[in-house]
């Protein structure tokens, strides 16, 4: 079995990394990856937490709009996964999904997820004693208006029982191409 020689990662040694190297190459070639992440999507499958449609549907219909509205595929792509932080993430949720998506989707589509939550709160947030003008604070930023159509026309619309909504294969290509792509950068 293919395992480095150490326990402490100050121990290793240039054939140690070397080997974690390939075999987190051979990893995202398989496209385990995209296999992980959509993993993730699936898992919101359930509990609709008082909604009309359960998480998954939603992302589904999401990126439905998306399609139809002929995104370009990085924000298909985040239109799919823009909430899968809501199971292991909640209370930071759009954080979670763009630092997914950050190494392989374009500035725009990452930032757009990464803000997307605030966005939405426009629809819900002065029922809740919020101010629902807080993404008034990236006004000028240069995908404010990005952000503002993704959750008009996408997000906000997307807890219909009743659309006709495409099923998860229509997206699965697209996420594969999107996550086989080499990251500009590596944390």
């Amino acid at each position: 079995m293919d395992t480095v020689s150490f326990t402490r990662m100050d121990q290793g040694t240039a054939e140690d990394y070397a080997l974690i190297a390939r075999l987190e190459e051979k990893h995202k070639q398989a496209n385990d990856l995209a296999d992980s992440v959509l993993g993730l999507l699936r898992s919101m499958k359930g509990p609709t937490f008082g909604f009309r449609v359960d998480r998954y549907e939603h992302s589904l219909q999401t990126a439905t709009r998306a399609l139809k509205d002929e995104a370009d595929e990085d924000m298909v792509v985040a239109a799919l996964l823009h909430d899968i932080g809501d199971v292991y993430a909640p209370d930071n949720h759009s954080e979670f999904a763009a630092a997914v998506l950050r190494p392989y989707v374009s500035e725009e589509a990452y930032w757009v997820v990464k803000h997307h939550g605030l966005f939405q709160g426009y629809y819900f947030y002065h029922h809740i004693g919020r101010d629902r003008d807080a993404r008034e604070q990236f006004r000028g930023h240069p995908h404010f208006q990005a952000c503002v159509n993704f959750c008009e026309r996408w997000d906000q619309r997307a807890f219909d029982p009743d659309y006709d909504t495409l099923p998860l294969e229509t997206f699965e290509p697209t996420v594969r191409r999107v996550f086989a792509r080499t990251p500009p950068f590596a944390d």
